[in-house]
């Protein structure tokens, strides 16, 4: 993974937040049905990516994102149908109720580690897809949650197109907040646990509390991005929620790069527009799709921010060791 400097990562961090800010401005300079429905899929992969990205910072890859996505837009579908509407009121529970569950959760399967830890995590999203299929009473079964009140805000009901986008825009940026916050607070915790958990824990660092805390944000994230998803398409369905779909969450966090908050963005932004583009080549998508991942894989590991961040520092690289200003060092010792 690829390390930026504290000034370059203040700058992604605010690159991030700008660029999601900047989003606000897009319903009103267009009302294509497209650019709202593609831009509307970004924003719902971005809180689902910068939940993998937590994990990811310790080196633990999760396929538990569909799980907390489908209990966070399960939470508020079943919450609007009784009335509750306030985008902030839903805001709050999309990302409590995940969080909630994570939290003992996460004292069992965080005691694995590697493959161990991923297999656990796609077993749990495995159940709980089974769950809403098993608890018609709750969840409507196979039929799913239909017709669920749009969202409101003051007393305003939310249900233009323009008003979706806005709604989901302000949530992913309210996610990146919240990952920033976390990432920067306890960064060297973080990156110390991804490089070498068992020696931070010898020199005192308690390993499992930091875990348990990346663990318990990444599926409150995971539950903004089901809520966007759910209050976007009016219906909650476990379908929309498959355990296959995890993979391409972390492929966003991986693409975009995991060493840099905004990498989740970009990896988001490239491969949903992607993945829309390759849609009208039928059968031949999902292959198209596939290369297009692997080809970023092998062309940067550290994804297309890592790349674009070693061809930013080449320059600087080779004034630095350019004979011109060598002669000048010395000429000045």
């Amino acid at each position: 993974m690829f390390k930026l400097s504290a000034r370059r990562r203040a700058r992604t961090e605010a690159a991030a937040v700008i660029t999601l800010a900047a989003t606000f401005a897009v319903p009103f300079v267009t009302s294509s049905p497209l650019v709202f429905s593609i831009l509307n899929q970004i924003l719902i992969a971005i809180p689902a990516a910068f939940s993998v990205f937590i994990m990811l910072r310790m080196n633990l890859l999760t396929f538990a994102v569909p799980a907390f996505m489908a209990i966070g837009g399960y939470s508020v579908a079943i919450a609007a149908a009784n009335g509750i509407t306030d985008a902030i009121a839903l805001a709050v529970l999309s990302f409590a109720i995940p969080a909630a569950v994570a939290a003992p959760l996460g004292a069992m399967v965080l005691r694995l580690k590697g493959v161990y830890f991923v297999l656990v995590t796609f077993v749990l999203t495995e159940i709980t897809q089974l769950t809403l299929f098993e608890m018609p009473w709750l969840t409507g079964g196979s039929n799913g949650l239909v017709a669920i009140p749009p969202t409101t805000l003051l007393g305003t009901s939310l249900s233009s197109n323009r008003a979706v986008l806005l709604l989901a825009t302000a949530l992913s940026l309210v996610a990146a907040l919240i990952a920033v916050s976390l990432t920067r607070r306890f960064r060297e915790h973080f990156d110390a646990i991804g490089e070498n958990a068992l020696l931070a824990q010898s020199l005192g660092l308690i390993v499992w509390r930091y875990k348990a805390l990346g663990f318990v944000v990444a599926a409150g994230l995971s539950g903004i991005a089901g809520y966007s998803l759910v209050n976007m398409l009016l219906t909650a369905h476990p379908s929309s929620f498959s355990p296959i779909s995890s993979v391409n969450y972390i492929a966003y966090a991986i693409v975009g790069g995991s060493g840099s908050i905004i990498g989740p963005i970009v990896g988001s932004a490239v491969l949903v527009w992607a993945a829309n583009l390759f849609n009208n080549h039928g059968e031949y998508s999902p292959g198209l799709f596939g290369l297009l991942i692997t080809l970023f894989v092998l062309v940067g590991k550290d994804g297309i921010i890592g790349i674009l961040s070693r061809l930013a520092s080449a320059p600087l690289a080779s004034d630095a060791s350019s004979p011109g200003r060598h002669s000048k060092a010395a000429a000045v010792s």
